[in-house]
């Protein structure tokens, strides 16, 4: 009977810690718990797209490496034209100038332009990753005030045991709904071994019948 009531007690516990748990989801180390997360995923999804600005400049300034041989090459090619006179050769080479020295104009524009963007990145990106430890920082000072107000907490129920009068809600209906069901199943319990007993009388009294 006793191990009947605790499994049922331990259940209807069981239940109820599920039900807090739901609540406790919307509490502030939950909350900030997921923002965090979510902060990291942006923060990690940021550095990769600094890490690509990075290389995309490597890039250009290679590219503007190589436009800048060429244009020395064709100017080289140029002045051998001029030496020649040959008026096709000099047409061509110095179109090839013109084309590369564009280039290169287009090139240096462009990785001044992705050098000032890359700095603002990489700025934002310390900025990111400094807001993600002043949460981390922040989240060790909530889990401290929890642990201390749950602690605070135990101890004054084990230190003024009175005060749990004023908090039985729910546990207390728990208490006794379990108090009356054992209650009720004690009593068909008394029932049932009555009725056991007069069963046995009367079998016991069945050969005495005979005997007579």
């Amino acid at each position: 009977m006793t191990s009947l009531l605790r499994r049922l007690k331990y259940s209807i516990e069981a239940d109820l810690n599920k039900l807090f748990d739901k609540k406790e989801e919307k509490n502030p180390i939950t909350m900030l718990n997921q923002y965090i997360r979510e902060a990291e995923k942006q923060t990690e999804q940021t550095g990769k797209w600094l890490e690509r600005q990075g290389k995309l400049k490597q890039e250009l300034e290679k590219e503007l490496e190589t436009t800048h041989q060429m244009m020395e090459k064709r100017n080289n090619q140029l002045e051998l034209a001029n030496a020649s006179g040959e008026q096709d050769l000099i047409a061509y080479a110095q179109a090839e100038v013109n084309a590369y020295s564009e280039r290169a104009n287009v090139l240096t524009a462009s990785i001044i332009q992705t050098t000032e963007e890359l700095v603002g990145l990489e700025r934002k990106f310390e900025e990111m990753k400094h807001k993600v430890k002043d949460m981390k920082v922040r989240q060790l000072q909530l889990m401290g005030k929890e642990n201390v107000t749950r602690a605070h907490h135990q101890m004054d129920r084990m230190l003024q045991p009175e005060q749990k009068d004023k908090n039985f809600g729910t546990f207390q209906e728990m208490e006794n709904y379990i108090d009356r069901l054992g209650q009720k199943i004690e009593k068909e319990h008394e029932v049932t071994s009555m009725e056991q007993r007069l069963a046995m009388l009367e079998k016991n009294e069945q050969p005495k019948a005979e005997i007579v």
